[in-house]
């Protein structure tokens, strides 16, 4: 029986953490009100001793040095705080930002980004805090805008990897504007990271500003923070000591605390950590096969036509080498063939999805009359090709729930209500065999194995008015029950809703049950065209192709009279 935590207690270092900030903020706020006296009116008691009366003595001037340090804790967080969020705002602006852009525009930023973190941040924020005038605004301006550049280059790497996940790229694909990608889908992936570095920032502020202050530059008299008490303490350093000592306490203080609350807070952040719930649902479909020729770029009824298709890499390596097809509607084409042969790479520049860096060229690459090399139509994209990727594990947001992300195509492009949308996934999960659907969409995707992600996904593919779907290796990961459903389901929405398919995979078991036309790549080229028929009797010519029938177990005949049988029990 599955037991679930209802939520998380705070740690020891939350707490420990959290005091310690309540006790500065308190600080902040009453020491000002009732140590102004003792911090700043000049008395007859100069350089007293440690007392009772004087905890760590006074200075040359009479005034009580640990009411200074006390006092001098509202305007060092407030200064620190300011800097903080300079820092931050401008750093994630800049970090993520570009990433969005476009990639030419990106390098070059990215160039500036690293040359400007190569500086140290506080030779950066003097230059500034010399050119400004010296107090305390400059001082905060200073360390805020010289914390920018090595902030957005840690929120750039961060960013860099959520970027190239596939529910990035799916959202680019649907049209989703960047601002958006950025705050839903890049933000709240790499807000554990931020948290911390949030806390650092913070820590490392607090210590800069107390730098510029120690060297004239930041705040100055009357006014008095953390550094300019460690300035005037400098002097008596030697005779006496303890009017540096309640300073270093505080400043060491502060920079605990944060680094305490930012270390919990991330913790916290993280979706793996939180509480989960559960809840229930029920059914939708499958399909068959249709002959077609086996040919190059095809009819004029194709629905994907394909001819000389080449990728390459910027420097001019070849990576896909002249490929030719075609697809008609509610056929089922195969590529197969080893990892690397360039099955993947044709696929995602049929969908419009390159990988970064590469150049595609082709005397024509259409689906449905639309150029694909051309200015592409994301809407009708989104609602006429479906694609299931080969890995399940980067394909989700693992910050948002799965119900949100499973139903998001049907409720933006097709206009169903929420309550339909999740009706109409719930059924598709449980058809692919994932049972109590309505709970599972509540949960995230790290609550899913791989096999049930790539089942959702499946489901999620499955549950739109495709005309083409581009499944690639949408079986791997399954075990030979689960792939039994699954292939059900493929070969039943190829009959029903006459799909179209793209099938990827490099198990010719698997693929002569399913597809109608299949063509063996290697080496980025199509080195075989077959039927289903003939792949299945071994009527073989290549070599290569031999050799990848010979290397894979064939479906049992059981096996594939209880694949028909599923198929008709569920007319």
């Amino acid at each position: 029986m599955l037991r679930v935590k209802k939520g998380r207690r705070l740690g020891a270092s939350m707490w420990a953490g959290i005091v310690l900030f309540l006790i500065l903020v308190i600080i902040a706020v009453v020491a000002p009100i009732t140590l102004s006296g003792p911090a700043t009116q000049l008395t007859q008691n100069a350089s007293l001793p440690p007392s009772a009366e004087h905890w760590l003595g006074t200075d040359d001037f009479g005034r009580d040095n640990a009411a200074r340090a006390l006092v001098a804790t509202r305007l060092t967080l407030i200064m620190t705080a300011t800097a903080t969020v300079i820092s931050i705002g401008g750093g994630v602006i800049v970090g993520v930002g570009v990433w969005l852009m476009p990639r030419r525009p990106r390098e070059a930023c990215l160039r500036i980004i690293d040359t400007a973190a190569a500086y140290p941040s506080l030779i950066f924020a003097i230059v500034v805090a010399s050119i400004l005038t010296s107090n305390a605004t400059s001082a905060v301006v200073a360390i805020g805008l010289a914390g920018i550049p090595a902030f957005a280059r840690l929120m750039s790497n961060l960013a860099a990897g959520i970027s190239a996940r596939e529910y990035v790229t799916t959202a680019r694909l649907l049209g989703v504007s960047p601002l958006r990608i950025a705050t839903r889908h890049v933000l709240p992936n790499i807000s554990e990271p931020l948290l911390i570095l949030t806390a650092t920032v913070f820590a490392l502020s607090l210590v800069d500003l107390s730098a510029l202050s120690f060297v004239g530059l930041g705040v100055q008299s009357p006014e008095f923070d953390y550094g300019r008490l460690l300035n005037d303490s400098l002097s008596a350093m030697y005779v006496q000591p303890f009017q540096s000592v309640g300073v270093s306490v505080l400043i060491v203080a502060t920079g605990l605390a944060a680094m305490l609350v930012g270390d919990a807070l991330a913790g916290r952040s993280n979706p793996r950590l939180q509480g989960q719930q559960f809840r229930r649902g029920k059914k939708p479909s499958s399909a068959p096969k249709q002959q077609a020729e086996i040919g190059g770029a095809g009819s004029e009824t194709a629905i994907v036509r394909v001819e000389d298709l080449r990728v390459s890499t910027n420097s001019g390596y070849p990576l896909v080498k002249g490929v030719s097809f075609s697809i008609e509607p509610g056929q089922v084409v195969a590529l197969v063939g080893e990892s690397g042969s360039g099955k993947s790479l044709t696929a995602m520049s049929i969908a419009g999805l390159p990988a970064e860096g590469l150049v595609l060229e082709a005397e024509e690459l259409s689906f449905g009359g639309m150029n694909m090399l051309g200015k592409l139509d994301r809407q009708r994209l989104s609602r006429e090709m479906a694609i299931i990727y080969q890995d399940p594990g980067s394909t989700f947001n693992p910050a948002m729930r799965m119900g949100t992300q499973l139903t998001e195509v049907l409720r933006t492009h097709y206009g169903m209500s929420r309550r339909r949308s999740r009706d109409l996934i719930g059924n598709a999960l449980e058809n692919v065999g994932i049972d109590e659907s309505r709970r599972r969409m509540k949960q995230r995707p790290h609550e899913f194995s791989g096999g049930m992600r790539q089942r959702a996904m499946i489901a999620a593919a499955m549950s739109t008015e495709a005309k083409l779907l581009i499944a690639d290796e949408p079986t791997t990961a399954l075990d030979v029950t689960v792939q039994l459903q699954v292939l059900q389901q493929l070969r039943r929405a190829h009959r029903e809703d006459n799909m179209a398919m793209l099938f990827i995979s490099h198990d010719l078991g698997v693929v002569q049950e399913i597809s109608d036309i299949v063509l063996v790549m290697k080496d980025g080229e199509i080195i075989e065209r077959l039927t289903a028929d003939q792949l299945r009797r071994g009527q073989v010519e290549h070599p290569y192709t031999q050799k990848l029938l010979d290397s894979v177990p064939k479906l049992s005949q059981e096996t594939v009279a209880a694949m028909n049988v599923g198929i008709e029990a569920h007319k």
